[in-house]
């Protein structure tokens, strides 16, 4: 079973880089009906990933794995949960940017949106992107049993 869940963590984990790395190439091109369906779509496929990624891991750490007091006593693993903790903090101005666009594509409208606004959008995205590649680092350091301390 433990096998199982970590298949499906680390499949939920790259759909969640797949669907921020869609966004991030959406968001440079110029938006279409298309492109701006595709991000909603994105965003949703994103929010879902994540969700997984939370469930799955949780239950990984307290139910299939090594024991939550393992975890709890190695650095990058801290370290994932606080990035993971602040990729969606991050991830929450994007989502309300992208939702905002729902409107003008139901009524089939290219939405119009402030290059300024994008902009700030894709600097979020390229912060989220970064996390991501640190909470990698920490995945690999945690799976050899760098930073481990005590019991």
């Amino acid at each position: 079973m433990s096998a199982l869940f970590a298949f499906l963590h680390h499949v939920a984990a790259f759909a969640l880089v797949s669907a921020l790395a869609i966004e991030f190439v959406l968001i440079r091109r110029e938006l279409t009906l298309s492109s701006g369906r595709a991000l909603l779509q994105a965003d949703a496929l994103y929010g879902a990933a994540a969700g997984a990624v939370l469930v799955i891991g949780l239950l990984r750490v307290f139910s299939f794995e090594k024991g939550a007091e393992y975890y709890f006593h190695s650095i990058p693993f801290l370290a994932k949960l606080a990035l993971f903790i602040a990729i969606g903090l991050l991830s929450i101005w994007p989502t309300r940017q992208f939702l905002s666009l729902r409107s003008s594509l139901r009524q089939g409208k290219v939405p119009e949106v402030d290059p300024a606004r994008v902009s700030a959008i894709r600097r979020v995205l390229h912060w989220e992107l970064a996390c991501v590649v640190v909470l990698i680092l920490c995945a690999a350091l945690m799976a050899r049993g760098i930073g481990h301390f005590g019991a």
